[in-house]
C-alpha cells in the first residue's frame, strides 16, 4: 500500500478538512499521514524529516505553508510532491497577522493559541532565502503545482513555474473544501502514484 505525507497549512493542523478529506479517499488504497506540524518553521521541518525517515512514504503532499516545506524538502528526501496553492513569501503573510491567533482546526495537544511576533518572520524571512536552492532537473517533473483560481492569499504560480513544469488549476479557493479535494487533489495524486509504481518496475 501506498503512503502519503499530507502537510498542512499554517492555520490549520492535521485533523483540517483537506488532510480529512485525503483520508477519507484514500481509505483501504493508500495510508495518509496527517500529522500536526509545530509553527516554527525550522521545527517543521525537522519533523517531516524525521517522519519521512521512519515512515517512508512515497508522495509529499502540501497546502499553503505545508507546499512551501514540500518544494523545499522534495529533492533532499528525494520525494516527488503535490503543491497546492504553495506559499513561497511566506514572510508576507505573517508580517500582515502579528498579535494572537487560533488554529482553525484541532490540534492533538490541545493548544489552539499561539503567538506571530517578528521573531517567527525571521525564521521564515531565513528559510525563504534559501528556498529553491535545491532545485534541480531532475525534479522540474516531479513537483507538481496546483492552483486555485479563486485564490486570494498566494499567487505564486509564475514562481512555481521558474523551477517546476507541470501547473494544473482547480475553480476553487486558498483552502480546498472536502469535494474539491476529492475532485481535483485525488486525480493528481492518483497520477503521481502511477508514475511511482511505474518508475519501481
Amino acid at each position: 500500500m501506498n503512503k502519503i505525507l499530507f502537510l498542512h497549512g499554517f492555520y490549520a493542523s492535521g485533523q483540517c478538512v483537506p488532510a480529512l478529506a485525503l483520508r477519507e479517499s484514500f481509505e483501504g488504497r493508500a495510508e495518509v499521514l496527517t500529522p500536526d506540524l509545530p509553527m516554527h518553521p525550522n521545527d517543521a521541518i525537522c519533523m517531516i524529516r524525521e517522519l519521512v525517515a521512519q515512515e517512508k512514504p512515497d508522495l509529499l503532499v502540501g497546502n499553503s505553508c505545508g507546499s512551501f516545506y514540500a518544494q523545499m524538502l522534495a529533492p533532499i528526501v528525494g520525494l516527488p510532491a503535490l503543491l497546492g496553492n504553495p506559499h513561497f513569501r511566506m514572510t508576507e503573510f505573517l508580517k500582515q497577522r502579528i498579535g494572537e491567533h487560533e488554529y482553525k482546526s484541532p490540534r492533538k495537544d490541545g493548544h489552539q493559541g499561539f503567538i506571530i511576533d517578528e521573531a517567527l518572520v525571521q525564521e521564515f524571512a531565513e528559510l525563504e532565502a534559501v528556498q529553491f536552492n535545491y532545485c534541480n532537473q531532475n525534479y522540474k517533473d516531479k513537483v507538481w503545482g496546483l492552483f486555485g483560481e479563486h485564490d486570494t492569499l498566494a499567487h505564486f504560480e509564475l514562481v512555481f513555474l521558474q523551477h517546476y513544469s507541470h501547473s494544473f488549476h482547480f475553480p476553487g479557493g486558498h483552502t480546498p473544501t472536502a469535494e474539491e479535494v476529492r475532485t481535483w487533489y485525488v486525480p493528481l495524486i492518483e497520477k503521481m502514484l502511477i508514475k511511482i509504481e511505474n518508475a519501481k518496475d
